[in-house]
């Protein structure tokens, strides 16, 4: 078997035409960073890796350190050791100049012990508990984003322009094929730049609101590699929109009167015998299916930080956007924060409905995984399923602002123990920083309500 760097070389005389590469890594907010360097550096990447501040993972949204997290001055801005991904070496199709890219992880200077704020080393943590039971979680995400105009107006974003019929979507057309025709190029290159990079994207919908779609991506028996092809997913859909002369965004909610954009995941649970432990009757749930329901139910409202990270991800819950506002479960129900999707039933699985667009996959992953070993491994039993339209039956109940996540967050005990206590104080750190500024700004409604009224 070759190693790694051995694939590298090859993969070099198979691309002789490559001028760069790019190394990247995703900080906390699932931004993609880093270096792009020399092919002929490649071989030293992988012998001894880059060098790439700590502090990468203390950036808030605005890519600024937050001083707080103790990651940044009071450390020296000191580096550690980022190390290449295996198997994530690939071209990259949209660029005008040949150019591969490189998925990287941080470790400790040793290149050997992890860096605890790494997400991808968050989400570790967690997946080696499931290797201690045996079992290994099968993951596929379903991604929503809007195509927005390059030219929006006074900052605020708009549908772009059809490449056909010249005019702006202004309808809602669910599932509409129209649609996708009137944006076919554009939604070819997106699956056709994603099969190169072998990301497993394998359907593309119309969805609820003009210039709003879904792309699903296939499920994979590794949840790492699972985000991996959702980070990098994002970064195709955003580069061939580019191409296209339009723009791309994953904000959780645009625009103020239409759907927001979701990031749905899809579980199910391996044993040693490749056998599905959730396979059965949806209706009437087997001991695993219900407890690990339990668990993720138990530990929603503390997880949402991680779900909806950021201060526009609350604007997107609203009963007729198909966007739970409770912790409620259900077989094939779409008004439920779990459904149980019908069908086989050895392929039965939990469609986790709550997360926005905007989450970091990693993070996503971790916390949901950590619901679902923490259900499975005490037990937890879930509250009745719930029948028909979950709104009508259940009153809110899940935290709608990121101050009281946070705070969730923090008072955690099971979510300090799966992801580390160390890391939840940095993810918290970021995060208040941006509240903070956030409330000091004025807004355009404060000057309208109050300039000339008070």
């Amino acid at each position: 078997m070759p190693t790694q760097l051995e694939q590298a070389l090859a993969f070099l005389n198979r691309h002789p035409e490559v001028q760069y590469v790019d190394l990247l890594i995703s900080d906390m907010n699932g931004i993609v960073r880093g270096k792009r360097i020399d092919p002929v550096a490649l071989s030293k990447v992988y012998e001894k890796g880059i060098a790439l501040p700590a502090s990468i993972f203390a950036l808030n949204i605005q890519g600024t350190t937050v001083e707080e997290t103790g990651l940044g001055l009071e450390i020296g801005e000191a580096d550690r050791i980022c190390m290449p991904v295996t198997d994530t070496l690939s071209m990259e199709p949209w660029q005008k100049r040949p150019t591969a890219q490189l998925l990287m992880t941080m470790f400790e200077l040793d290149r050997e012990t992890p860096f605890f704020a790494d997400p991808r080393v968050v989400l570790q943590r967690v997946l080696e508990r499931f290797s201690d039971l045996g079992l290994q979680p099968v993951t596929a995400f379903e991604l929503e984003f809007y195509l927005i105009d390059q030219e929006n107006i006074s900052g605020r974003p708009q549908p772009p322009k059809s490449p056909i019929s010249g005019k702006r979507p202004a309808s809602v057309q669910v599932y509409s094929i129209d649609d996708l025709d009137e944006y076919a190029d554009f939604l070819a290159d997106v699956l056709d730049s994603a099969h190169e990079q072998n990301i497993p994207a394998d359907a593309l919908v119309a969805e609820s609101a003009p210039g709003q779609f879904e792309v699903n991506l296939h499920h994979v028996d590794d949840p790492m590699k699972s985000c991996d092809h959702a980070i990098l997913l994002k970064r195709v859909i955003k580069s061939v929109a580019y191409d296209h002369e339009m723009d791309t965004t994953f904000m959780a909610k645009p625009y103020a009167g239409q759907s927001g954009s979701g990031m749905h995941l899809h579980i199910s649970l391996l044993d040693n015998n490749g056998q599905n432990i959730f396979a059965g009757d949806p209706e009437q749930p087997n001991d695993q299916l219900r407890w690990a329901i339990g668990g993720l139910m138990e530990i929603m409202n503390s997880s949402m930080a991680l779900l909806c990270p950021n201060i526009n991800s609350y604007r997107r819950f609203s009963p007729e956007f198909y966007v739970p506002s409770a912790a409620t479960w259900g077989v094939d129900n779409r008004t439920t924060a779990l459904r149980i999707p019908g069908g086989d039933p050895e392929a039965l699985r939990i469609e986790h409905r709550v997360a926005g667009a905007d989450a970091n996959p990693y993070l996503l992953m971790a916390a949901i995984l950590a619901g679902v070993h923490y259900g499975i491994t005490n037990q937890i039993e879930p509250p009745p399923m719930i029948e028909g339209n979950a709104h009508e039956q259940q009153e809110p109940n899940l935290v709608n602002n990121l101050r009281d996540a946070l705070r969730s967050l923090e008072e955690s005990p099971v979510l300090k123990d799966y992801l580390g206590e160390d890391f939840l104080k940095i993810f918290v750190a970021c995060k208040e920083h941006e509240i903070n500024e956030f409330e000091h700004t004025i807004s355009d409604l404060e000057y309208l309500w109050y300039l000339h009224t008070v």
